[in-house]
């Protein structure tokens, strides 16, 4: 069987995962993680990173211009590790395992990107960009508000809307150099251009996870389009 296919594939994750991030949840402490290091390389780190690996060649199907990096470190799967430097939550650890298959050109722009989150009770994916800076926001803003049509397809239709929910925090007043009046204001104020899917445990983890994965980014594919091209980049 190919590594990349994503029919009749093993399960990638396991039971194993949630509990071991479960009781990291209660343990959040770099005694205990050290003590449990190889529950989560053997439950979280070497099923994301086989995930990454396998969803290569989907991923490469929707678009060419989308990176799915199963390097251990730098790649679509996010450390571990906290940044615990200028906020007041201290605790070392993040509670979830989180996928990212970033644009090619994420590291140069603000650029949108496929995204998968695993935690208790707390699963979804999702697609888009958060929180862009406001030159990229304007850019993001201007083309819904020159493209209202192809916005409400990226947005409305019943292959997307049925999957997935714009979310995200959205300025009280509308953006200035915009028509308040639009019939796409709300859009408009918006401050993250993004849309999420539930996901329980039993869909993630599932044989067949990695084709259901797929299916939904595909259903995402057009929203992440319409961002592209908003911003000039290549889908």
């Amino acid at each position: 069987m190919s590594k990349n296919s994503t029919q009749n594939a093993p399960a990638r994750f396991s039971p194993d995962l949630f509990k071991f991030l479960s009781d990291l949840a209660k343990n959040n402490e770099r005694e205990w993680f050290q003590e449990n290091k190889a529950r989560y390389d053997s439950a979280v780190k070497e099923p994301a990173l086989d995930f990454i690996q396998e969803f290569q060649t989907p991923l490469a199907k929707i678009s060419p211009h989308f990176e799915a990096n199963a390097r251990a470190s730098g790649g679509s799967l996010f450390r571990i590790h906290r940044d615990t430097r200028f906020g007041a939550d201290k605790t070392p650890y993040k509670l979830n395992t989180g996928l990212h298959f970033r644009h090619e050109r994420a590291k140069d722009a603000h650029a949108p990107g496929f995204y998968l989150h695993i935690q208790p009770r707390q699963c979804f994916m999702g697609v888009g960009i958060w929180r862009p800076e406001s030159k990229v926001a304007y850019e993001i803003r201007d083309h819904i508000a020159s493209n209202p049509k192809a916005w409400k397809t990226a947005t409305r239709a019943s292959k997307f809307a049925k999957l997935f929910d714009l979310e995200g925090q959205s300025l009280k007043r509308p953006p200035k150099g915009f028509d308040p009046e639009h019939e796409l204001i709300e859009d408009l104020k918006r401050k993250d251009f993004i849309a999420t899917a539930p996901l329980t445990h039993k869909q993630v983890t599932a044989p067949d996870f990695a084709s259901e994965f797929h299916k939904m980014c595909q259903a995402g594919a057009p929203f992440m389009k319409f961002l592209c091209d908003a911003l000039g980049l290549k889908f």
